[in-house]
Formats: C-alpha cells, sequence, structure tokens
C-alpha cells in the first residue's frame, strides 16, 4: 500500500471514529440503549482501527530512522578515513620540506 493510500485509510479511521462519537451523543440523548451499545462499538473499532494504521505508519518511519541512522554512520566513516589520509599527507609534506631544508642546509 503507498503511503498516500495509509494515509487516506486512516483519515477514513478518523471521520468513521468522529460520526459514531456524535451518534453515540445523539442516541444517548434520545435514551436509545442499544443504539447507543451500537456506537460504541463501532466507536472503539474505529479507534482501533486508527491505531493500528498509525502504528504501521510508525513501523515505517522506524524503519526510514534506521536507514538514515545507517547511512550517516557511513558518511562518519568515511569522513574519518579522508581526515586520516590529508593529515598523512600533511605530515609527508611536512617532512619532504625539512628534507629540503637540511639538504639546502648541507649544500651551503
Amino acid at each position: 500500500m503507498t503511503e498516500r493510500a495509509k494515509v487516506l485509510w486512516r483519515v477514513a479511521a478518523m471521520v468513521f471514529t468522529t460520526v459514531n462519537l456524535v451518534g453515540l451523543g445523539m442516541a444517548a440523548a434520545a435514551g436509545e440503549e442499544m443504539h447507543s451499545a451500537l456506537h460504541v462499538v463501532l466507536s472503539l473499532a474505529g479507534a482501533a482501527a486508527v491505531w493500528s494504521l498509525g502504528r504501521r505508519h510508525a513501523h515505517v518511519d522506524t524503519a526510514r530512522a534506521e536507514l538514515a541512522e545507517a547511512r550517516l554512520e557511513q558518511l562518519q566513516q568515511s569522513i574519518d578515513a579522508v581526515a586520516l589520509e590529508v593529515e598523512r599527507i600533511g605530515e609527508a609534506q611536512r617532512f619532504h620540506a625539512k628534507l629540503q631544508s637540511e639538504q639546502g642546509e648541507t649544500t651551503r
């Protein structure tokens, strides 16, 4: 199911639950006990659907967060490797400059 379909089903479940809660109030005001009980059951079913659809959405978000975390970890390792190589290059340049200065002093 696509992300848009999940959102639409969740909105539909919210509307269903809201309509049944309003119906519960109207049936209770009219003194219709069986009618009120039916709306209680339907409201609970709608709330369970909203919860279930929301939980699935949270699971997808968790999976995306884990993937993003893995990518960030890989990026950090790559940056650390590049930094180490740059430091090695800098040390090699300093060593080379030191050798050149020593050779210049000895030739004078």
